[in-house]
């Protein structure tokens, strides 16, 4: 969902100067005068990514589909319409948690305005949404008692991982070996019962010793750009190892 003109992949958390130029970062920037324009954008393409969690918060506190996908999006384009960044420094910076804010914010106090919006054509299409995937994807969801606080964390983890999988695999292809990745990518979620080494080595044409050297930096690689796509959504280098532990444990 993010463009190739400022892959994370490539603006990780190894340097602070590096760092700067992340799309939250970028965003935070534009609070103190920075290019607005530029921060518009990648405020935007962030939303884009993460339109997800928010619809099924939503849907988990009791709004209908037609509503949830209403409400998702008008929430959206007053986020990218109005100053709402001066609530960030509540959220302590960090893009996930100052979205949610934002959407509590919304549906507190802006759900009436937005249904006088809808009457009168006032909704508008800010950001993308797949109306269908995201009901479908809503409807595989647990029927537990988890809150609507709980899923949003696990769906952000989770979106997390499926972007680092989908950018990773995107490198691959790029060097003609989607189908390596394709085969290798179970050692990634520590899959077990799945094709041996030594079967693979066999399809490859490769030692398994070669293809065991191949699983280590695929994973190397798959850690890297983990980091490089939380580092798009915290304010600090210091953030990105605290806010990877708070992926994992959310999916725990």
């Amino acid at each position: 969902m993010s463009d190739s003109s400022s892959n994370p992949a490539d603006s990780g958390p190894g340097s602070h100067g590096q760092f700067a130029e992340t799309r939250w970062s970028m965003v935070l920037a534009a609070r103190r005068g920075g290019d607005s324009s530029r921060a518009g954008d990648a405020l935007a393409k962030l939303c884009q990514a993460y339109w997800y969690p928010l619809y099924a918060f939503v849907r988990r506190q009791g709004h209908a589909p037609h509503d949830a996908q209403d409400l998702t999006q008008e929430f959206f384009a007053r986020l990218l319409e109005k100053n709402w960044l001066a609530d960030v420094d509540r959220a302590k910076g960090r893009f996930r948690s100052f979205l949610l804010a934002a959407l509590k914010h919304f549906l507190a106090n802006e759900w009436d305005k937005s249904k006088a919006l809808k009457r009168g054509g006032g909704i508008h299409n800010f950001i993308s949404l797949d109306a269908e995937s995201a009901e479908s994807r809503y409807a595989m969801e647990p029927a537990d008692a988890v809150t609507a606080d709980k899923l949003y964390e696990r769906r952000w983890a989770l979106t997390l991982l499926d972007t680092t999988l989908a950018r990773l695999r995107a490198e691959f292809v790029a060097d003609g070996k989607a189908k390596q990745f394709d085969e290798l990518k179970f050692t990634l979620t520590g899959g077990r019962g799945e094709t041996p080494y030594s079967e693979l080595a066999a399809k490859f044409g490769m030692s398994e010793g070669a293809v065991k050297v191949s699983v280590h930096r695929l994973r190397q690689r798959y850690r890297e750009v983990l980091r490089a796509q939380i580092a798009e959504t915290v304010a600090t280098a210091a953030e990105v190892e605290e806010e990877l532990r708070h992926l994992f444990a959310a999916l725990s």
